[in-house]
């Protein structure tokens, strides 16, 4: 559904309107939530041309700490519905590596492997980290690296693999 949802708002990235967005959404049938995404995708990209890509990669790449770096990009108000899955996949989509995605099917493979107890994917901060920290212990044990084991457990679930 995401990719199809991408697909369809493709063309409308850079000028579309919310509204515009709205109607490609529900013309594909690709979003469950096709009215407020579109706003979130209007909002955050003007938040990106207001500072720049090149100011918010300083931005991020300022901390120290990679989880108040996570933390921050999660919280900027102006980046509407970025939670911690979401800044996580932002934030190795720029390269910078060390975060865990933490969808539904991720979380559906560390429950079938006994690493968690629930499939449901983490709804605070901290119980993404908790289940982070979880993940690394797995990824050192079986020695695989951390920034790609999540893909190979998605791909798992998935049958595919996209990046």
């Amino acid at each position: 559904m995401g990719l199809s949802a991408v697909d369809a708002v493709r063309p409308l990235l850079t000028q579309g309107g919310q509204g515009e967005m709205t109607r490609a959404l529900r013309s594909a049938g690709a979003h469950r939530f096709p009215v407020e995404r579109p706003g979130y995708i209007v909002i955050t990209r003007d938040y990106l041309r207001e500072h720049c890509d090149m100011a918010l990669r300083r931005k991020l790449e300022s901390f120290r700490d990679p989880i108040e770096r996570r933390d921050w990009l999660a919280q900027e108000k102006r980046i509407k519905g970025l939670g911690y899955k979401e800044s996580s996949h932002f934030l190795r989509n720029i390269g910078i590596r060390g975060y865990a995605i933490l969808d539904k099917h991720v979380m559906s493979c560390l429950q079938d492997l006994q690493i968690v107890e629930t499939a449901k994917p983490p709804a605070t901060r901290t119980r993404y980290l908790e289940v982070e920290e979880k993940l690394k212990l797995f990824a050192r044990d079986i020695k695989i690296d951390f920034d790609e084991l999540d893909l190979v457990l998605w791909s798992m679930k998935t049958g595919k693999v996209l990046k």
